[in-house]
């Protein structure tokens, strides 16, 4: 973790989520019904509810669209979903908007093309390991972790360092 990455993370206000491939493991699952479904890491689950508690608001910005992923988003209180969106920088403008946020304050993680516009543009944009790998060339930085391997909770766990919180949030369980 390089100090230029814990200063970008200093300041996060909102963390963005792609999902195939960064809280899943970009496979697609469809079952003969027509119906379709998708495996999350537990712990990424649980990085993004102490990074919530912490007080960065979260979102995802998915190409695809999924019950399962509202569901997911659901369970871990991720405050803002938007799916079916291949436009993610302009979704991405439109909550900054809402939120009366500036892209200097976003961390963004994802994996694949469509997330490079916003990689980019945000304050911290960074790319799961096993990332395409000219994403990876263009994003502040690289996970160790793979997508829905432990990256979201990796990324989750740099912000919660940069803003002095992660120990206080590791420490409630001792």
């Amino acid at each position: 973790m390089t100090a230029d990455l814990l200063q970008r993370a200093s300041g996060v206000r909102l963390a963005v989520f792609d999902v195939d491939g960064v809280l899943t493991d970009g496979k697609l699952y469809f079952l003969p019904d027509g119906g379709e479904f998708k495996t999350f890491n537990t712990l990424d689950g649980h990085g993004i509810k102490m990074l919530i508690a912490s007080g960065v608001r979260t979102a995802i910005i998915s190409g695809r669209k999924s019950a399962v992923v509202e569901r997911r988003a659901q369970n871990l209180g991720i405050q803002h979903l938007f799916q079916g969106r291949e436009d993610k920088l302009v979704v991405l403008d439109q909550l900054l908007a809402e939120l009366g946020l500036g892209y200097e304050q976003v961390a963004y993680l994802g994996d694949d093309l469509p997330d490079l516009p916003v990689i980019r543009r945000v304050g911290l944009g960074m790319a799961v390991a096993n990332a395409d790998a000219f994403v990876r060339q263009h994003a502040h930085g690289v996970t160790q972790a793979r997508g829905g391997e432990g990256a979201a909770r990796e990324f989750c766990e740099l912000i919660l360092r940069a803003q002095g919180n992660l120990e206080a949030a590791q420490s409630a369980y001792l």
